[in-house]
């Protein structure tokens, strides 16, 4: 009994064996084909068999890079950097997760994201430092980052220059009312000295003058001058008068 019992068990170990080694040899038949669509550019089929080649491997990072690429040449780079970024997932080598890094910074170059376009290339040299166009791909992501920085920070120099603007309205504006209220005090100052000095003419006792330009004093004495002249006139036809001659109203020619 005890003998029957040892050989069921090594039956059920060699079963399990068997099965574990049925796993592990099956091969990935549908990631051939689906790289022979891809090399025929046939990306729409090659996309549907990577596809099933990542559900069915998905500790595989050939299939995940691969659907990125296909899906990246349908012009669908945002839908793409999630295949890259689940094939970085699953990348063991140095190799795989430069050329994931790589892709995934084009993905980025082409959302116009260079912020993380030139993190994805810095990740890309750190695993190939001699790949060339890695290195021409970063340095033109650090270029078009520093032509177009991100909005946050614009915003924020904008949002400076506005608060600067502001600022020196604000102090034009204090300058200006300065400016306007020592021109006012200058104003009230001149008119109350001219009043003082008009005030103290009249406390002097000198006649304001009346239009014309005639004092009413000099006016007075111009009626008197005239009287007194009337009246010496008068005087000299009375004594005519008494003498006998005429008068003359005319000149003798």
């Amino acid at each position: 009994m005890k003998n029957i019992k040892i050989y069921m068990s090594a039956f059920v170990l060699f079963l399990l064996m068997g099965v574990g080694t049925s796993y592990a040899q099956e091969k990935d038949n549908i990631l051939p084909e689906a790289n022979k669509e891809y090399t025929a550019k046939n990306y729409v089929d090659a996309e549907a068999n990577y596809r099933v080649s990542n559900s069915k491997f998905s500790n595989k990072t050939n299939s995940a890079y691969n659907l990125g690429n296909a899906i990246y040449r349908q012009n669908q780079a945002s839908e793409a950097k999630f295949a890259y970024a689940n094939a970085l997932r699953t990348a063991k080598t140095a190799t795989q997760k430069h050329k994931a890094f790589h892709n995934l910074g084009n993905v980025f170059m082409k959302e116009k994201n260079y912020t993380e376009a030139v993190e994805a290339y810095k990740n890309a040299l750190r695993n190939k430092p001699s790949d060339d166009e890695t290195r021409y791909n970063y340095a033109l992501a650090k270029k078009m980052l520093k032509e177009n920085p991100p909005k946050d920070d614009k915003d924020k120099k904008d949002d400076k220059k506005d608060k600067d603007k502001d600022k020196d309205k604000k102090d034009q504006d204090k300058k200006d009312d300065k400016k306007d209220g020592d021109k006012d005090k200058k104003d009230d100052k001149k008119d109350g000295d001219k009043d003082k000095k008009d005030g103290k003419n009249d406390n002097n006792g000198e006649p304001k003058q009346e239009p014309g330009g005639m004092s009413p004093q000099r006016l007075k004495n111009l009626l008197n001058a005239v009287n007194n002249e009337e009246k010496k006139v008068q005087n000299k036809v009375n004594a005519n008068k008494v003498k006998g001659k005429p008068v003359k109203t005319e000149k003798d020619w």
